[in-house]
C-alpha cells in the first residue's frame, strides 16, 4: 500500500451531545469551533446512533456492526475475549494500514472486567481520564490517577459528584452545580492535557496519524466550570414543553418500563423530583447542559488549532460525532437516553478537513446516516479495503439508503432482556416496532409511527391511523429488507468458500 499520500484521520467525539446542541442548529448554543468544522465540511443532519446508550453505541461504531451483530446490546455488555472479536476494531484497522494511532479519552469498550491486561485494541499511545481500577482501563494506557499524573484532581472531581449516582445521572447530577474545580482537574481537562502533550511533542515521521480525542461530557453530571456557565443568561433559556398526556401511551418505552425495574425507577425518580422544581430551576439544568457543550467545544477548538499549527491538517479528514443524545426532560420529564425518540437517538455528525471538496463545504446532507458509516468512510479516504460484512456506507459516496436503523434492548443487566425495539427513520417519518414482555415472550408486534414534519416532538402515534397505512407498510418493508440483507452478510466462515482471512 502506498502510504505517502494517506491522509491523517482526526476523530473527535463527545458523549451524550444532542444533535441539536451545536450552534449550527441552535443559535443560542455557543459552539464556534464545531460550527467552524461544519462550515468547512459537511454536516449530516439526519444521522442516528445504532443504540441509544454508551457501550453498545460505541462498540457498534468502533467495530462497524450493529449491536445485535456483535452481541453488545446494553451498557452491561462488552466483548471480553480478544480472540473472538467480530471484526477488526477501528484503531487496530488503522494500525494495520500503517497509521500511528493515538487515543485520548473515552472508548467504553467495557473489556476490562475479566482480565488484568485489557487490550488497547490497536492504539500505540493511550490516555484516559478514569481510574486505573475500573472497567475503562486498557493495559499500557496512562490513567488519570497514575503516579505523576493527576490522582488528586481525580479524587477532587469524584468528591464533587459523589452524591450524583451511577454515571452521575440521578436528579442531583442533572441539577448540577457551578464547579469549584479548575477545568484542569476535570476528567475532560486531563484528557485534553494528554492530547496536547502529544501534539506538542515529536510526531511520528513517515507515517500517517490516526488521532482519537473523545470527551466524557456533556453527559451528566452538570458540574460546569464557571467560565462556561457564565456565558449564558438564565432568562434566555426556554422551559420544557409538556406532552398532551400525563402517562406514557402504548409505546416502546412503556413496554420496556414494564419489564425493566431499572428503567422504570430511573424515570419515576427523576420525574418525581422534576415536577417539584420551579421553571427557573428546570431552565438552569438546560443552561448547564449547554454550557457543558461550550466547555468541550473550547477544548476541541484548541486541539484542532494545535493540529493546524503542526501541519497535521494539510492532508486530513476530520470527523466529529457524539454517541447518542439526551432527552433532557422532554416527554414527561424523561432524562438521559434509553429510548428511540429523536432527542436520544439522533447525533451530530460532521466531516471536515481539506479532503472535503470545495463545492461541498458548508453543505447539509439530509440523507439517512448512521454511526456505522464512519468506518467505511475512513476506509474510503485512507485506501483501506472495507470488510464486506459491515452494514455501513461511505458518507462521501453517492448512495442513498431509504432509511436509518437503530435498536434498543433495555438499559442494563436485566435477565432475560426486554423484547427489543427496532427503529427505521427518514427525515419525514419514523417507524418503531416493538413487543411487550421479554425476549422469551411471544407477544403480538406493536408499533409507533410519527410524522416528523407535523409532529417533531413525536407525541402523536399514527401507527393505527388508516391515513398513514401506505407510509407504514412501505417503512415496514424497508426495515425488514434492511435487516434481512444486513444480517445475511454475516460471517461466512463455515461456508465452503467462506473467506477465513476476512477479519485480518
Amino acid at each position: 500500500m502506498d502510504r505517502t499520500n494517506q491522509p491523517n484521520v482526526i476523530f473527535l467525539m463527545t458523549d451524550q451531545q444532542r444533535w441539536d446542541c451545536i450552534g449550527r442548529f441552535n443559535d443560542q448554543i455557543k459552539t464556534p469551533n464545531i460550527d467552524k468544522l461544519a462550515a468547512e465540511g459537511i454536516i449530516y443532519s439526519e444521522a442516528v446512533c445504532q443504540c441509544p446508550m454508551c457501550v453498545p453505541s460505541r462498540n457498534s461504531m468502533m467495530f462497524g456492526m450493529y449491536p445485535s451483530q456483535i452481541g453488545v446490546r446494553t451498557n452491561a455488555g462488552g466483548l471480553f475475549d480478544e480472540s473472538r472479536l467480530p471484526s477488526v476494531p477501528l484503531p487496530q484497522m488503522m494500525k494495520d494500514a500503517g497509521y500511528f494511532t493515538a487515543g485520548f479519552g473515552k472508548t467504553h469498550w467495557n473489556n476490562g472486567f475479566f482480565t488484568d491486561k485489557p487490550s488497547k485494541r490497536g492504539f500505540d499511545v493511550r490516555a484516559e481520564g478514569q481510574p486505573r481500577k475500573s472497567a475503562c482501563y486498557e493495559y499500557g494506557a496512562t490513567m488519570m490517577d497514575d503516579e505523576g499524573q493527576d490522582p488528586e484532581g481525580l479524587k477532587a472531581y469524584f468528591e464533587e459528584v459523589k452524591d450524583w449516582g451511577g454515571g452521575e445521572e440521578n436528579y442531583l447530577g442533572y441539577i448540577g452545580c457551578t464547579s469549584q474545580l479548575p477545568k484542569e482537574h476535570h476528567r475532560d481537562g486531563f484528557i485534553f492535557k494528554k492530547c496536547m502533550e502529544f501534539l506538542d511533542g515529536p510526531l511520528p515521521e513517515n507515517q500517517p496519524l490516526f488521532l482519537y480525542l473523545s470527551f466524557i461530557k456533556p453527559h451528566a453530571g452538570f458540574n460546569v466550570p464557571p467560565e462556561y456557565e457564565n456565558q449564558y443568561r438564565l432568562e434566555d433559556i426556554p422551559d420544557l414543553e409538556t406532552p398532551p398526556w400525563e402517562e406514557e401511551p402504548d409505546t416502546h418505552v412503556r413496554a420496556m418500563a414494564e419489564v425493566s425495574n431499572a428503567l422504570r425507577n430511573r424515570h419515576e425518580e427523576l420525574k418525581a423530583h422534576w415536577k417539584t422544581l420551579t421553571s427557573e430551576e428546570r431552565r438552569r439544568t438546560t443552561l448547564r447542559y449547554w454550557a457543558n457543550c461550550t466547555f468541550l467545544d473550547d477544548l476541541l477548538g484548541q486541539a484542532v488549532e494545535k493540529m493546524r499549527q503542526r501541519g497535521l491538517l494539510n492532508n486530513a479528514l476530520i470527523l466529529f460525532v457524539s454517541d447518542h443524545g439526551d432527552m433532557m426532560g422532554e416527554r414527561d420529564y424523561r432524562f438521559s437516553k434509553y429510548c428511540l425518540y429523536d432527542s436520544s437517538v439522533r447525533v451530530p455528525m460532521i466531516l471536515s478537513g481539506n479532503l472535503i471538496p470545495e463545492e461541498k463545504k458548508g453543505a447539509v446532507d439530509q440523507r439517512p446516516a448512521e454511526l456505522v458509516d464512519l468506518i467505511p468512510t475512513i476506509c474510503d479516504v485512507a485506501g483501506i479495503k472495507v470488510d464486506p460484512r459491515l452494514p455501513g456506507k461511505s458518507l462521501l459516496g453517492g448512495e442513498i439508503r431509504p432509511g436509518a436503523f437503530s435498536e434498543f434492548h433495555g438499559g442494563g443487566p436485566e435477565v432475560p432482556q426486554p423484547a427489543p425495539a427496532w427503529m427505521w427513520r427518514n427525515k419525514d417519518y419514523k417507524l418503531i416496532l416493538f413487543r411487550k414482555g421479554t425476549v422469551l415472550d411471544q407477544t403480538p408486534l406493536r408499533g409507533e409511527l410519527y410524522d416528523l414534519k407535523k409532529d417533531p416532538d413525536e407525541w402523536y402515534n399514527q401507527y393505527d391511523n388508516p391515513e398513514y397505512l401506505p407510509v407504514k407498510l412501505q417503512m415496514m418493508e424497508q426495515l425488514m429488507n434492511h435487516i434481512a440483507t444486513v444480517y445475511a452478510k454475516g460471517p461466512a466462515f463455515g461456508d465452503v468458500k467462506g473467506d477465513l482471512k476476512i477479519q485480518r
